[in-house]
């Protein structure tokens, strides 16, 4: 199966199925030496896994990683990275009526014309939980990118038509929508429970800030940095949509407006009265913080009627069993976090950095 590979010389491998046994990633091209242990792989992998609060699907999985090579005495070897998580709390049963349907806004159809035979519980491969190995991945790239001086942070920046108002980043891990908005926090959980109790779903956009990182990372024309980042993002599950900056804001912005004063140029760094480029020009990073958005659609995996076809033709209506989140968007801020990170240490590996 094509496309399960991410990065140039930072190569991530991703493996493994919703209900499978296990899944997990195998990382080539990790430098020797970065600080790293299963403690900061989990830590990332506790902010994603399901059942912490009421709006989260209820499946119980622990997440234990495990770490089967590439690590020694708390520091990469430089050796290819293998890790693994097991699947503990799944219920194919639920997905046995569905078998042979195809429902609207998944990957059944596609997955079909495209293989011919497909794990159809739980969306197999093409599940929200394949992240888990992404996650594991990040993990380790958040580390060197610290030792660098670089910091990867998102959070949840709407909820269904809610906005934040503020942005606190030190208050993302205090609320279990993992916004940085105090004010709309309970808002966007509101939200999400009043979807949930309607078995209906809702969905939202993530915004990314990078610190730290220098200028000069990124190549030009079709190499730009945006448009790796663009990549990586969008090959998230249920991601719709993608921007950096200004984003689609700049297409109702005169000229005079969009060309962003320069406050001052520090430390090789170029620093802009409002950053409506991002923190990246011409594909290459400016020095000032990148910051970027992805926006998710509601969660296609609701309990309610709906039509769907099956593999003779024939429209079926259908009820979805399982266990569902009403809302991705806080449990996928660790997922946008690793493959911003993957993206940066790629490009950093890449530009020697």
């Amino acid at each position: 199966m094509a496309g399960n590979t991410f990065g140039r010389n930072f190569k991530v491998t991703t493996f493994g199925e919703s209900h499978g046994i296990a899944l997990g990633c195998v990382i080539d091209g990790c430098p020797a030496g970065i600080e790293v242990g299963e403690a900061d792989v989990q830590a990332e992998l506790d902010k994603r896994k399901p059942g912490q609060s009421k709006l989260t699907t209820p499946r119980n999985e622990d997440d234990k990683v495990q770490i089967l090579s590439g690590v020694f005495e708390g520091k990469t070897t430089g050796t290819p990275i293998a890790m693994l998580v097991f699947n503990k709390d799944q219920n194919s049963g639920d997905y046995k009526n569905i078998a042979d349907i195809f429902r609207p806004a998944h990957a059944d159809f596609t997955m079909q014309a495209k293989f011919g035979h497909r794990d159809y519980r739980g969306g197999g491969r093409a599940s929200g939980r394949e992240t888990v190995a992404r996650v594991m991945a990040g993990a380790i790239a958040k580390q060197y990118l610290l030792e660098k001086g670089i910091k990867v942070i998102a959070y949840t920046k709407s909820i269904h038509e809610i906005e934040i108002e503020e942005c606190d980043l030190e208050f993302i891990g205090q609320n279990e929508v993992r916004t940085c908005c105090k004010v709309s926090a309970p808002k966007m959980a509101e939200a999400i429970l009043k979807a949930k109790e309607k078995n209906d779903s809702v969905g939202g956009i993530i915004e990314t800030q990078i610190l730290g990182l220098p200028a000069g990372v990124g190549s030009p024309v079709f190499e730009k940095l945006e448009a790796r980042l663009a990549q990586a993002l969008m090959s998230i599950g249920s991601v719709k949509g993608f921007e950096i900056g200004s984003g689609f804001a700049a297409s109702k912005m005169f000229g005079t407006e969009h060309n962003d004063n320069i406050k001052d140029l520090t430390g090789g760094k170029l620093h802009f009265e409002k950053n409506y480029s991002g923190g990246v020009l011409g594909g290459i990073s400016t020095g000032d913080t990148l910051i970027c958005r992805c926006a998710f659609k509601p969660t296609s995996s609701i309990k309610q009627n709906q039509t769907g076809v099956d593999e003779n033709g024939n429209l079926v209506d259908f009820v979805l069993e399982g266990r569902h989140d009403p809302c991705i968007v806080p449990r996928a801020v660790p997922v946008v976090e690793a493959m911003v990170a993957l993206t940066i240490i790629d490009e950093l590996i890449i530009n020697c950095k």
